[in-house]
């Protein structure tokens, strides 16, 4: 039995830490016969849930499990080892309350490695988001403990499974055999950072991981879990002492400066929890061969000390992967930008096209409200909503070049980069201009960094040197070198958009719906969505085109997968068919990624289909002649576009074209299979 659940109080980091009039499971929550009762990881939700409803922790089971087939939707819940965490918020819930059966026949809750034989229910009242992450993450640590685990599948009795589950003691029949104690003079001493993109399971599995893996090997551990419910650094004496540094993670690291100087391995999260034991193994090899170049660093005591630069790593660079070629690191800095942009386009430009909706298109005329404003006048209202989308869309280029240098230079590229991005729209090189803007902000704010300075000087670095200087290198090459020469093209650009027709707009539109629909949200759909909203800040005919054809086709993917599974469901998994119902909310919202669980599971067959349909509804758009100022809001949006009839039949086409190609592929595969 493990040392968790044999005697750990509850506290937030166990999965009894959530606060609740009652317990948070008991025996009457616990069915070790699930298999009785439940094939399907729908049926195995309700039969848990009925066990909720008798105890009066859920109110309407219908709703809930609506609820938790959502969540579910969304991203499988299963984990390796053979356990499934079906979890959401409800409205329905009345306190925290866990469930747990146990399946002999095992269920499918969509693991790589496959069935689940252990299949916890969490149910958090709506808006109880710590709650909810806290079961989750106390959870998770528990289960990486194989001992745990070991007990509850050797549980004869749900009293003694819920007794694990809340870790109170229950007799054992082994001793634990203790660690032998190593002397604190001798002990290794290393800090590790774990975080994944949701910052739930994989975040406090790793650390779990990790935590064991150290104890094994008498080493000193101290974890800082970056998760979704917030974090707590690690004491500054902690970090100072620790002789390597462990980072496991998916995201960002945040304060990754602290570990500047110590012996690092950086892997993802997943080798935190598989490779736990060689990544303590790896970080004492990298402390050992720093020390050994310590007699060649005394050598040459002429070199000023690595303190006298004020360089930091920014935190794309921080976060980028030993190996990372120019390209790579790039197109990152590139999608930093698009990705704090994108908020602002969503805003101003849904505003401008609601006041479009409401006052006509001679709104954009109206004198500025600040001086005229008739309350009653729904004139005045649509000038209103017109004027704050412009205001809000004033700021994309400037947002876009500063969140570029950001990404290349940390906090020192944020001044250069928006002055960079303010004078692109003073000089009109529009969104080209941003983007060359922020590059070479952040080239000037890294290069600045770089530079040895007097101590006496490095406090007066940040805040007066490097801006002063940045901004006064990228003002003299905005204005006076690539400016113009980046308006002129930024001219041609929308001149040639503005002139398309016929077959060069066809071509373009089944290019732009290519490029939408290959990576489903990645670097390439990005660049065909970052193309066609640049030329919403300066529209023409053509611009609005374009933004049509790419909107309508970054629909595509989730729209065709949802109708495949609902004509054919035979031909995907049980997952793959609830996956399917979420799809269609998905993809009438213009979301792309939508697809992304199906694209997964069969990239060959999923991706070219969703290309077909793709390239079929940009080119039908642009030969349709459809117009769009909006740049998000899906179907939502369609009684805001130019000939919406004809734009819903580009949609329909592109669905029926990707639904049947993914049709037909799995069919030929399964017929070959058989």
């Amino acid at each position: 039995m493990s040392e968790t659940a044999r005697s750990e109080p509850a506290t937030s980091e166990t999965a009894t830490g959530a606060p609740g009039a009652h317990e948070l499971i008991s025996a009457a929550l616990v069915d070790l016969a699930l298999d009785r009762s439940a094939a399907t990881k729908a049926e195995a939700a309700r039969s848990l849930a009925e066990r909720m409803q008798a105890l009066g922790r859920v109110t309407d089971l219908e709703g809930f499990l609506a609820d938790v087939a959502a969540r579910e939707a969304q991203m499988p819940t299963g984990l390796d080892g053979g356990i499934g965490i079906p979890h959401c918020r409800s409205a329905h819930v009345t306190e925290p309350t866990l469930a747990f059966g146990r399946s002999a026949a095992r269920i499918d809750f969509g693991a790589p490695d496959g069935p689940a034989d252990l299949i916890f229910l969490i149910a958090a009242p709506a808006g109880a988001d710590s709650d909810h992450l806290t079961i989750l993450s106390g959870l998770a640590r528990q289960l990486m403990d194989e001992e745990f685990t070991k007990a509850l599948r050797g549980a004869g009795s749900a009293e003694v499974a819920a007794a694990l589950i809340r870790g109170e003691e229950v007799p054992q029949e082994e001793p634990v055999e203790e660690t032998p104690p190593v002397a604190v003079a001798d002990r290794f001493r290393v800090v590790a950072v774990t975080s994944c993109p949701t910052g739930i399971a994989h975040t406090y599995m790793a650390a779990e991981a990790l935590e064991k893996a150290a104890r094994e090997a008498g080493v000193e551990l101290a974890v800082e879990t970056q998760g979704s419910a917030g974090y707590t650094q690690l004491d500054a004496d902690v970090v100072a002492a620790a002789d390597g540094v462990i980072l496991a993670h998916d995201v960002e690291v945040r304060g990754r400066e602290r570990f500047a100087g110590k012996p690092t391995v950086d892997v993802g999260v997943k080798a935190g929890i598989s490779r736990a034991a060689e990544l303590i193994a790896e970080v004492r090899e990298a402390e050992a061969r720093e020390k050994e170049k310590e007699p060649e660093k005394e050598k040459e005591p002429e070199k000023e000390p690595e303190e006298g630069r004020v360089r930091t790593p920014s935190p794309m660079e921080a976060a980028s992967r030993p190996g990372d070629n120019f390209a790579t690191r790039l197109r990152t800095w590139l999608m930093t930008g698009v990705s704090y942009v994108v908020p602002f386009v969503a805003a101003g430009g849904l505003l401008i096209a609601l006041a479009f909706a409401i006052g006509g298109y001679e709104v954009n005329k109206a004198p500025s409200v600040a001086e005229h404003f008739a309350w009653t006048e729904t004139a005045s209202w649509a000038a209103l909503l017109f004027q704050v989308g412009g205001a809000a869309f004033g700021f994309l280029v400037p947002v876009l070049a500063g969140y570029i240098a950001y990404g290349m230079a940390d906090r020192p590229g944020l001044v250069p980069g928006f002055v960079g991005g303010a004078i692109a729209l003073t000089v009109n090189a529009g969104f080209l201009g941003g983007l060359i803007a922020g590059l070479l902000a952040g080239a000037a704010a890294t290069a600045v960094q770089r530079l040895r300075v007097p101590r006496p000087l490095r406090g007066l670095m940040p805040v007066v040197v490097i801006p002063l200087v940045t901004s006064a290198v990228v003002g003299f090459l905005m204005f006076l070198v690539v400016g113009k020469p980046v308006a002129s093209l930024q001219k041609a650009l929308t001149d040639w958009l503005g002139g398309l027709d016929g077959a060069n707009a066809v071509a373009l539109g089944a290019i732009l719906g290519l490029m939408m629909c290959f990576d489903l949200g990645g670097p390439l759909n990005k660049v065909a969505y970052a193309f066609a909203v640049g030329g919403l800040t300066d529209p023409n005919e053509g611009s609005l085109k374009v933004m049509a054809a790419v909107m309508a086709a970054g629909m595509i993917p989730p729209l065709a997968m949802a109708l495949a599974t609902t004509v054919r469901g035979r031909l995907f998994t049980e997952t793959e068919r609830e996956n399917g119902k979420a799809a269609w909310v998905l993809g009438a919202s213009f979301i792309s990624e939508g697809a992304i669980p199906f694209a997964a599971a069969d990239p060959l067959r999923v991706i070219p289909s969703a290309m077909a349909g793709g390239a079929v509804t940009g080119a039908l758009s642009m030969a349709f002649n459809c117009t769009l100022r909006a740049p998000h809001g899906g179907a939502f949006v369609i009684p805001l576009i130019g000939r919406p009839l004809l734009y819903v039949v580009a949609i329909a086409a592109g669905v029926t074209v990707s639904a049947a190609s993914v049709v037909i592929l799995k069919g030929l595969g399964r017929r070959v299979a058989a």
